[in-house]
């Protein structure tokens, strides 16, 4: 059977994101996936032997690819080179519409390079590399469902604290509006894999809201937060005006697809290509301001057939196009090591 051997972490649990969104996906395409937990090898042999036993794993097993999921500085590029020489070597990037210089230096390494940007394989060729393949991001469906829950929570978010998602918030907040919020830096601190997919069920809005620096006035400016908070927001600005690897832009990320794969009800903020991926107002709905979120946020929390109906048309959509294993089956098809089925 075909082996592929994936380089990412953590695959020791069973909440990561790449333990369901890669590891079960290649197993399910018929796979021999051979996890190498580069994080926890690391821990043990160090920086150095973690790579060599990396290079020991490949000659051993003769994968047909080495699946890349690099995070930082953890591998060492001549190694990488080196196990090059053995097999195909795909470097799965998350964010090169922002992380450019990594990016750029990483896609002299892999054979091979995806990006889920939209305008990615115009800017890779622009800067000299034909070795990207673009491949939107996905889920997996069979984890990521709807699972008939009843309505617990009026408004929800899930995702890391980002002083402007807090502004956000509080705007939603301030007028009454009642949002429940988890994840890194939250008071509420963040949940399990099982729970999240339970909020995104049993949520009547479920917001997805931007992490990118913002440039809104009424943002900067604000009084009505710490003055450490904004101190933050006025050193982030400044380093998006100073440094090249700043988040100014967004993407298409995964969380679009999850949330509609388990039936919830999406209101997230606009980003260049979601258009290509969802209907917006049919499957999906944005916003594009402050106000706009907070008469959006009101108008759908009083329509529950609208909302419902947008959100039934977004989990189909995500059925019908969207799985992971079909992501990853168009990828691999570019690589020439797996044939999709018509």
């Amino acid at each position: 059977m075909r082996k592929i051997i994936l380089a990412a972490a953590p695959l020791n649990l069973c909440d990561s994101y790449e333990y369901y969104n890669f590891l079960k996906p290649l197993e399910k395409m018929g796979f021999i996936v051979i996890p190498f937990d580069f994080m926890a090898h690391m821990r043990v042999l160090g920086r150095e032997g973690m790579n060599r036993k990396l290079l020991e794993t490949v000659r051993c097993e003769k994968p047909e690819l080495v699946f890349f999921v690099p995070h930082t500085d953890q591998f060492i590029p001549e190694i990488v080179d080196e196990i090059g020489k053995y097999t195909i070597t795909l470097g799965y990037l998350f964010d090169d519409t922002w992380r450019i210089k990594y990016s750029r230096f990483w896609a002299r390494h892999f054979k091979f390079v995806n990006t889920a940007d939209i305008n990615g394989l115009r800017k890779f060729r622009e800067a000299g590399f034909t070795n990207v393949i673009y491949s939107p991001f996905a889920c997996n469906t069979d984890v990521y469902r709807k699972m008939n829950l009843p309505k617990k929570y009026d408004v929800t978010f899930l995702g890391q604290y980002h002083p402007y998602r807090e502004w956000l918030i509080n705007h939603l907040r301030r007028s009454g509006i009642n949002v429940s919020v988890w994840g890194r830096g939250w008071p509420l601190g963040m949940v399990n894999f099982n729970e999240m997919i339970n909020i995104f069920n049993q949520s009547r809005i479920n917001l997805n809201l931007s992490n990118c620096v913002s440039w809104d006035i009424r943002y900067l400016t604000t009084l009505s937060r710490p003055l450490k908070n904004t101190l933050r927001v006025w050193r982030q600005t400044m380093h998006a005006l100073t440094r090249p690897d700043m988040k100014i832009w967004e993407m298409v990320k995964g969380r679009f697809y999850e949330i509609n794969a388990c039936g919830g009800f999406q209101l997230s903020f606009n980003v260049e290509g979601l258009e290509r991926i969802y209907l917006i107002g049919e499957e999906i709905a944005i916003f594009v301001s402050p106000e706009d979120l907070l008469e959006k946020v009101n108008y759908y929390l009083k329509h529950d057939y609208e909302r419902e109906a947008i959100a039934q048309k977004g989990q189909a959509r995500t059925l019908l196009d969207h799985p992971m294993e079909k992501r990853l089956a168009n990828l691999l098809d570019e690589l020439k090591i797996y044939r999709k089925q018509d």
